[in-house]
């Protein structure tokens, strides 16, 4: 019997959750963290403001729950990255968050090259990954110590040990989908051939072990925070997908054991590795999703986000929105997009506007639904969705709206922590299986489209014109 200590290390905040054996939490615990947003595209973050909150996090939670824990688990943010010496741990560089675009001059150095990494990686050449970013930090910031995504600093320093894991790996551009192992030739392609890299564990390793948090607790179960979600609403099958919609929403389709590339923009990543064996899912993202609706708060325009039904119009009286205010990702890559809003007239009311946005997101996630219903040569049956946003109605009436399928609403606001704590629970005891490990869950609502086929494909149209003129 296990008792996890699941930690979430997001873009916005850390949370941390103590989850009983039996699998009702124990403790809860969340840190906000917020990023600097700098002209130029660079978003950054204080890797010591991370740290702290990774051990307050994780030590309130510890200290609800009463109890001691067993294993502590990371979820991470997947693409950040910094520099850092491997001797002392400190940090030599700010953290450049996954939203950065900082890093497109190198893309666009490699873009002759594009295709082999496409076709060794599964991933589109974009400064959204970690490779361009830590390529970026050696040309424009230091080239002392290591540079490495974020988890395999705060491993370090709470084991000592240097690593990372699978699907971390697997979103950087130099790592071999097959085989799961860094690629020396596309490390020579970023100037990253010399540095010394983590080593690659899977999903249900023990990296090592911890006193941070009272105790000493094994430290496992390691997996990048949409995969981990992935995992706690059971999407363990091939065809079964989800949507978190946190500071941006991201879509992810299970595809088994077969590394399946897409033929549609998408990126195809490790979803999770169980001893040597992998199993795939193809991903889309939008950029801003509840940074949107920060923009949105920022602008006056409501005054926090349980505002967005309240606010919103009833319809959007012509107005479209693409909120790309980080850019768009698949099927366009333009890392240069820019928000747009079109239609706007003197009757146009802050209630138009923030329906708009809404729309805009919802709109993104349908066009990612439809790729992925592309690569998988059949429809999506439903979609599982977590994440705050999940909390407003308009968003996901939106989504189902504009998907044509029912969202099923996981009742759970740690999706991400439950899902690391699953595999957590498969490190502590490898007798265990991933579903037998997954806590069991029911939809808190389910949402059915209330559009029309034709109304919903008008709709798309509309938008997807405004957001390829855009691009």
């Amino acid at each position: 019997m296990t008792t996890v200590l699941a930690i979430d290390q997001g873009t916005s905040g850390t949370k941390a959750v103590v989850v009983s054996p039996e699998g009702p939490l124990l403790g809860l615990a969340e840190v906000p963290v917020r990023p600097r947003y700098l002209s130029g595209g660079g978003v950054e973050q204080d890797p010591s403001e991370l740290l702290d909150s990774v051990l307050a996090a994780g030590r309130e939670a510890v200290r609800q729950a009463g109890v001691a824990v067993d294993i502590v688990t990371l979820a991470n943010q997947g693409e950040t990255v910094l520099a850092w010496e491997p001797t002392t741990g400190k940090p030599l560089s700010p953290m450049v968050v996954w939203q950065d675009r900082r890093a497109e001059e190198i893309c666009e150095e490699l873009r002759p090259h594009a295709e082999r990494i496409a076709a060794a990686t599964g991933l589109v050449l974009d400064p959204y990954f970690s490779a361009p970013k830590q390529a970026w930090l050696r040309r424009h910031v230091t080239a002392e110590g290591v540079v490495t995504t974020s988890d395999s600093w705060l491993l370090h320093q709470l084991t000592g040990e240097f690593v990372t894991d699978a699907t971390t790996a697997s979103r950087s551009l130099v790592t071999d989908l097959e085989s799961g192992q860094w690629d020396a030739g596309l490390l020579d392609l970023f100037g990253l051939g010399q540095e010394r890299l983590p080593r690659i564990l899977a999903s249900d390793a023990v990296a090592g072990s911890t006193t941070a948090f009272g105790k000493e607790a094994l430290v496992g179960g390691l997996i990048v925070d949409q995969q981990a979600a992935l995992v706690a609403q059971n999407c363990l099958a091939p065809g079964q997908a989800k949507c978190t919609f946190g500071t941006g929403a991201f879509l992810l389709a299970n595809v088994g054991s077969s590394p399946t590339r897409s033929s549609a923009g998408l990126a195809t990543s490790v979803a999770y590795r169980l001893g040597e064996q992998l199993t795939y899912c193809l991903d889309g993202q939008v950029y801003t999703a509840a940074s949107a609706v920060r923009w949105l708060q920022d602008v006056g325009h409501i005054d926090s986000a349980p505002d967005l039904d309240r606010v919103s119009a009833e319809d959007d009286d012509g107005v479209i929105a693409v909120p790309a205010f980080a850019g768009l990702a698949a099927p366009w890559w333009r890392p240069d997009a820019r928000a747009t809003f079109t239609g706007l007239t003197l009757s146009t009311s802050r209630g138009h506007l923030v329906l708009a946005v809404l729309e805009g997101i919802a709109a993104q996630v349908a066009e990612l639904a439809s790729l992925v219903e592309h690569d998988l040569d059949g429809p999506l049956q439903r979609l599982r969705v977590d994440g705050g946003l999940t909390q407003s109605r308009v968003l996901m009436q939106a989504v189902a709206n504009l998907m044509q399928v029912e969202i099923d609403v996981y009742p759970s606001q740690h999706a991400t922590p439950l899902g690391a704590a699953a595999l957590a629970r498969v490190a502590a005891d490898p007798t265990r299986s991933l579903a037998d490990a997954v806590v069991p869950w029911a939809p808190s609502w389910t949402y059915e489209p209330q559009w029309s086929a034709d109304r919903a494909q008008d709709f798309r149209a509309r938008w997807s014109a405004v957001a390829t003129a855009n691009c």
